[in-house]
C-alpha cells in the first residue's frame, strides 16, 4: 500500500527472507531503524537474524521515501527517511482476559526530514488500518515522552530499575514451596515461551512477547546483538516438581565482571508465573557465592520483593519511568471487552484529535460486565482518549488525572467511581519491550 505527495512516498511491506525479491528493501529499512536509534551498523548476519525475527512476529514495515533526487553524496532514495513498524500481539486487560493489540515499534524520522508531517501521516494511516481490521487498542513504548500524547496515546504501565543488596541483611519472610535448579540456558529456547504464557494469562498489563525474548533469555542473542556466552539460567519448579508444568519460573542472568565493585549480577530476564516462584528466584539470586548485588532494569513499581524482605532497604529503586503507552481505537469495543471490579454507571465524553473515537458514551456495569451505548446526557467525566487509555488497565488513578486537569469531573465523585470500576486484580506490569 502506498500514498504519494510531491516529496515522499509512504510504502508498507512485509519483510522477506534473504534472496527473495524485496529483501534489499527490508535490509535498508532495518539499517534506517538502527541509524535512528544510534546503534552501530549491523553485520549482514545480524540483519538477517533481525529480519527473520520480524517475520516470525508477523511484522509490517512502513517507510517514507524521497521521490525526488537526493542531495549529492547523501543516502540514496532506497533508504527510508522515516520508519514505522507494527505487529500483532495480545494485551492482558485484567481478570485473565486477553485482547488483540496492535503494537507499534521502530519509529524514526531522519533529522533532516523532520517537521514535514511524516510521523503524523504514518501514524494516522497505520491506526486507521488497524481500526478497520477490528483492532480495538494499539500500544507502544516511547523513547521520548513528549511525542505520542498528541496521537491519543496515554501511559498505562510503568517500570523501574532496582539494585538489591544480597549480603547478610537479605532475609525473606517466606517459606519456600518449590525448588530452584541451575540449567543450561539453551533450555529456555523451549521453556521461556511456556512459562511466559502462564504469566501472560494472569498479569494485567502483560503484552505477548516477540521471538527476540526467548533468544535473549537463552543467551542466543543479546540487546547489543549476537550471542551472549555470559548468560546463565536457573529454573523454578513448583510444589509438585513433576510434570510438564513443573517449571513455573526462570531467571537468566550474567556476571558483570570482577572489575565492578561490589561484585554484581545483572538480571537478563526474570519471569515467574506464581508469587512463590518470584520470591524463590530472588532467594536463589541472593545466595549466589561471591556476589553482593543484583540489578534488574524491568522491575515492577509495586514490587512484592520489598514487602517480603525483613529489611526492605535492601532494595534501592531508581529511574521510575513510563513503560506501555496505550491508544484505544474503539471505545465501545475496548470497554465491553473488560471485566470491571465494581458496578456503576458513568457518562463519558471522549475527545480525540485524530477523530477515531470521539463521542459521549454511557458506561453501565452490572456484575462486572459493561454495556456501552452512545449518549446525549450530560457527562460525568470529560477526557481525552489518551486519558481514557491511561486508566484502562487500572494503573493510573483517574482521581490523580482529575487533580491534574487532564480529566474534567462534572459530577462530584465520578473520578473516584471510575477508579473503582477500572481497578484490576493485581498491579498492572509489563515485561515486554518492543
Amino acid at each position: 500500500m502506498s500514498s504519494i505527495n510531491a516529496e515522499y512516498e509512504i510504502r508498507r511491506f512485509e519483510p522477506v527472507a534473504p534472496g527473495e525479491p524485496g529483501y534489499p528493501e527490508a535490509a535498508a529499512w532495518d539499517r534506517a531503524v538502527s541509524f535512528g536509534f544510534h546503534e552501530e551498523r549491523s553485520t549482514d548476519e545480524r540483519m538477517q537474524e533481525s529480519i527473520a525475527r520480524s517475520r516470525v512476529d508477523r511484522a509490517v514495515y512502513t517507510g517514507a521515501y524521497q521521490t525526488g533526487q537526493p542531495a549529492p553524496h547523501s543516502l540514496g532514495t532506497e533508504v527510508p527517511v522515516a520508519t514505522f513498524g507494527s505487529q500483532p500481539s495480545t494485551l492482558n486487560i485484567g481478570f485473565g482476559r486477553l485482547l488483540d493489540a496492535h503494537l507499534i515499534t521502530g519509529v524514526t524520522v531522519r533529522t533532516s526530514h523532520r517537521r514535514r508531517g511524516l510521523l503524523r501521516r504514518m501514524m494516522t494511516e497505520d491506526l486507521a488500518l488497524a481500526k478497520a481490521k477490528g483492532i480495538t487498542i494499539a500500544a507502544l513504548t516511547a523513547s521520548e515522552a513528549s511525542i505520542y500524547g498528541r496521537f491519543g496515546f496515554g501511559v498505562a504501565t510503568s517500570e523501574q530499575s532496582i539494585t538489591v543488596d544480597t549480603g547478610a541483611k537479605f532475609q525473606l519472610n517466606h517459606v519456600p514451596v518449590g525448588t530452584v535448579e541451575v540449567a543450561d540456558p539453551t533450555v529456555l529456547l523451549e521453556l521461556a515461551p511456556q512459562v511466559f504464557a502462564r504469566l501472560h494469562g494472569e498479569q494485567p498489563g502483560s503484552i505477548g512477547r516477540q521471538e527476540f525474548y526467548r533468544q535473549l533469555a537463552a543467551g542466543a542473542t543479546s540487546r547489543e546483538g549476537g550471542p551472549d556466552a555470559k548468560v546463565k539460567a536457573a529454573l523454578h519448579y513448583g510444589p509438585d516438581g513433576t510434570g510438564d508444568g513443573a517449571v513455573d519460573g526462570y531467571v537468566s542472568y550474567r556476571f558483570c565482571g570482577w572489575d565492578k565493585t561490589p561484585a554484581t549480577m545483572e538480571i537478563v530476564d526474570l519471569v515467574a508465573a506464581t508469587s512463590a516462584a518470584y520470591l524463590e528466584l530472588w532467594e536463589y539470586l541472593a545466595a549466589i557465592d561471591l556476589v553482593e548485588r543484583v540489578t534488574w532494569n524491568e522491575a515492577p513499581v509495586q514490587n512484592p520483593l520489598n514487602w517480603a524482605l525483613t529489611d526492605p532497604r535492601c532494595v534501592k529503586a531508581s529511574n521510575p519511568r513510563d513503560m506501555i503507552w496505550l491508544r484505544i481505537l474503539d471505545v465501545r469495543g475496548a470497554l465491553e471487552a473488560r471485566h470491571f471490579a465494581a458496578d456503576g454507571t458513568l457518562v463519558l465524553t471522549v475527545t480525540d484529535g485524530l477523530g477515531f473515537t470521539a463521542g459521549t458514551f454511557s458506561l453501565e456495569v452490572q456484575g462486572g460486565t459493561a454495556r456501552v451505548t452512545a449518549s446525549d446526557a450530560t457527562p460525568d467525566l470529560e477526557l481525552d482518549i489518551a486519558a481514557l487509555s491511561s486508566i484502562y488497565l487500572g494503573a493510573v488513578n483517574p482521581v490523580s488525572l482529575a487533580a491534574a486537569g487532564t480529566v474534567r469531573e462534572h459530577t462530584e465523585g465520578a473520578a473516584f467511581l471510575a477508579a473503582r470500576l477500572f481497578a484490576v486484580e493485581r498491579p498492572a506490569h509489563c515485561l515486554t519491550h518492543f
